[in-house]
């Protein structure tokens, strides 16, 4: 009981910092802590039993990573570039793969809290997910073919330009 009132804490001190909870509590007269929680716990349910899940599970992807690219791009620093490039390419090919099984993962149960919790992973700055998983996978691959890729798109490029 100790550690769950040390996490509210903790929890509530990071609400703090943003504006508009704050004031969604005052207004609302229930504890920012509160009002996230049951708010995420309203939002898996509602991935839980497939109310909305394709778009709320493609907010997430979307959402926030969109506005922290946006601030990324504003400042001068390269290394938080650095990490919304690697997602954005890591989450094109994890749309890539959806698309071609989502026939399989239809059947999947939970499978839009298994992709948030995927997202999650991905875009977070603490497990640096799309970094690995760009390192480990995808980087290897596309450098494999990148002299193929780049024919065929020089290529395409000039029989565009001669269209």
């Amino acid at each position: 009981m100790e550690q769950i009132k040390n996490y509210e804490a903790q929890l509530d001190r990071e609400l703090s910092k943003y504006p508009l909870i704050v004031k969604l509590e005052k207004e609302c007269n229930v504890p920012k802590t509160y009002l996230v929680a049951g708010s995420v716990a309203l939002l898996s349910l509602m991935m839980l039993f497939n109310v909305w899940g394709k778009l709320l599970s493609n907010l997430v992807a979307w959402g926030y990573p969109a506005y922290a690219s946006f601030k990324a791009i504003e400042t001068t620093k390269t290394d938080d570039d650095t990490q919304w490039l690697t997602y954005w390419t890591v989450l094109g090919f994890f749309h890539i793969i959806e698309f071609f099984s989502d026939i399989i993962l239809h059947w999947v149960p939970f499978y839009f809290l298994l992709k948030v919790n995927s997202l999650y992973r991905l875009f977070l700055p603490q497990t640096k997910g799309a970094q690995r998983l760009y390192i480990g996978f995808l980087r290897p691959t596309l450098l494999n073919y990148e002299k193929n890729v780049d024919s065929g798109l020089n290529k395409l490029k000039s029989k565009v330009i001669h269209f």
